[in-house]
């Protein structure tokens, strides 16, 4: 396996209490060639201290501070815009990976020539920390498929070759903005592919903007009518599909884990 350089785009914003582990899970990846990208979106709380004090310790980590909240979706893209890696992958600040997560997803890219990947991963209780539910993403996910779930592909364990699509940006709205772009770039290739393990781990029980459920049926209208071109009654017949799916069938991806 060749070490391409890998950006690492995580979005911040108020969580002095959450980024060390974030940061700490980067810093002990066993594939060492990755720069650390944290785009601060005007956190209100001691965050910006905390990532200057870890940039000094480390030049591989990057820290850019936003003059105003403009939303992950914006503070992503100036990660990738800054970004000067081979791959782009994404982390939240509240979430983290396993300590070989780049090393078997770049493994698994440049062995099988995929220009877009992503992982399982575990969800976790905010408060205990205790893993609460197995994401079981599929072997691949093509463009019909992601139509009528998002939740197929998790942010924080995409990685995506610049090589092939470029650099590839995130519409800028509240909410969604990732699903929208793993939908965009699926209208070049046939599908993406998983690796069929859990490396990373989502926070549950925060205050993130993807916990109201129900505010992210009009962004997912969005999303079907603005940023993908469809016409009214097809992104109509587009949401009926999404939430008959999500009601229904979305449990069939998660497994509740015994503590």
């Amino acid at each position: 396996m060749v070490e391409h350089l890998v950006s690492i785009i995580t979005p911040v914003y108020n969580v002095e209490n959450q980024i060390l582990q974030c940061v700490n899970s980067v810093n002990q990846q066993t594939y060492k060639n990755w720069e650390h990208i944290l785009v601060d979106d005007f956190s209100q709380d001691n965050t910006i201290e905390t990532l200057k004090n870890l940039a000094s310790k480390d030049k591989r980590i990057k820290v850019i501070s936003l003059g105003k909240n403009s939303g992950a979706g914006f503070a992503r893209n100036i990660g990738i815009k800054n970004a000067n890696g081979r791959y782009i992958a994404f982390l939240d600040s509240d979430d983290y990976w396993a300590n070989n997560k780049l090393e078997k997803q770049i493994a698994f890219m440049q062995l099988n020539n995929y220009p877009f990947t992503y992982s399982r991963y575990f969800e976790f209780d905010n408060e205990s920390g205790d893993l609460i539910t197995l994401v079981k993403a599929p072997p691949k996910v093509t463009y019909k498929m992601l139509l009528i779930n998002g939740g197929y592909i998790g942010c924080l364990t995409v990685v995506y070759d610049t090589v092939f699509f470029g650099k590839k940006y995130m519409p800028e709205i509240r909410k969604r903005q990732d699903w929208a772009l793993w939908l965009k770039m699926l209208k070049d290739i046939d599908c993406a592919y998983g690796v069929m393990e859990p490396l990373a781990f989502y926070r549950m029980g925060n205050t993130s903007l993807s916990k109201s459920k129900i505010k992210l049926v009009k962004y997912n209208f969005m999303v079907y009518k603005r940023e993908l071109n469809m016409s009214y009654l097809e992104s109509i017949y587009r949401m009926a599909l999404f939430l008959i799916f999500h009601f229904f069938f979305k449990s069939h991806l998660k497994e509740k884990l015994k503590n």
